[in-house]
């Protein structure tokens, strides 16, 4: 019930953006009402905008974008800076023995972050990895359920859960290590897939992976697929290895997220500061395609502005429908 009704309102938000998009036209009697084409391949975009000074620029006009696929420049059907379409949000939580001196202020700060990012509508699940992926709350909107989750995370975790909340290895498979990727691709494929309007990963992590059964490039087909955007919030420890900064940054590159360093606890809570002004501060943009080819395969998407001191941050492709 909660994915149809997501559904309806992504709908209703849509057909506003593309009534404000459409030039005004003298108005005819005309029996029948606006009939919306659900087999149009249109692609939705959420755009954050940052000035030179890192400020996230709040006054822009769909003029000011300029949207290519494929090298092919697309025109802009829709745009609009007042995104009301609901966020459905996943947070994953590192509790492999790197994490061990920080999980209490990552609870803290989580919890707190959880309290000011969810709005009406909204709804958060919560999961820890560590050598299995475990879910400690499924979707909801229950900011003291979320709690109890986010309490429950506990550094190497002995036996895993699974994503349908079965004791057991997730998936059915056991996992050996620190399970990022794993985390990212079951989260979006098996969770995510099903829920409409914007939707995002924030990760709190070393992003060292070892041991996951899937590879980076699998978890981050895995979020475009599902328009996942992903988020990461690295924190590290010197005397476990360090940051895999690298890995941190492919994963939020590819899909229109960051990566914050953390290099303290009173670090953290700015960081998910920072991530929450992420989400709550984006234009929506939408584009009908001129390839309309159902290939199902992968096309790169550039967002630039008109104006080269300004920073966006935007998933860069997606999948076209196949069939």
């Amino acid at each position: 019930m909660r994915s149809m009704s997501k559904i309806a309102a992504v709908w209703v938000v849509s057909a506003l953006l593309v009534s404000l998009a459409v030039p005004a036209v003298p108005q005819q009697p005309d029996s029948q009402g606006p009939v919306i084409k659900t087999s149009v391949n249109l692609v939705n975009l959420f755009v954050t905008v940052r000035d030179k000074n890192k400020r996230i620029a709040t006054d822009l006009k769909q003029e000011d974008f300029n949207i290519a696929e494929d090298s092919q420049p697309q025109k802009i059907a829709f745009f609009s800076k007042e995104v009301t379409l609901p966020i459905t949000l996943a947070l994953l939580l590192d509790t492999s023995g790197s994490e061990q001196d920080m999980l209490g202020y990552i609870q803290e700060a989580g919890s707190s972050f959880l309290g000011r990012i969810l709005k009406k509508g909204d709804e958060a699940l919560i999961m820890s990895f560590d050598s299995d992926v475990d879910l400690l709350s499924d979707f909801t909107d229950d900011r003291a359920q979320l709690d109890r989750a986010i309490r429950k995370a506990r550094i190497n975790i002995p036996s895993g859960g699974s994503i349908g909340g079965n004791p057991g290895p997730i998936g059915g498979r056991q996992i050996t290590g620190t399970a990022l990727y794993d985390a990212i691709y079951l989260a979006c494929g098996e969770k995510l897939n099903t829920e409409a309007g914007r939707k995002a990963i924030v990760v709190v992590t070393d992003a060292q992976d070892e041991g996951s059964k899937v590879r980076i490039e699998e978890a981050i087909e895995s979020a475009q697929r599902t328009d996942t955007v992903i988020h990461v919030l690295l924190v590290s420890d010197r005397r476990f290895g360090g940051a895999n900064s690298g890995a941190a940054h492919k994963l939020a590159d590819e899909t229109g997220g960051r990566v914050i360093n953390v290099s303290s606890d009173k670090h953290l809570m700015q960081a998910f500061d920072e991530i929450s002004e992420e989400l709550r501060s984006q234009y929506t943009l939408g584009y009908y395609p001129t390839n309309s080819e159902r290939d199902g395969k992968f096309r790169k998407i550039k967002v630039e502005m008109n104006n080269h001191d300004l920073k966006v941050l935007a998933r860069k492709g997606y999948y076209a429908p196949k069939g």
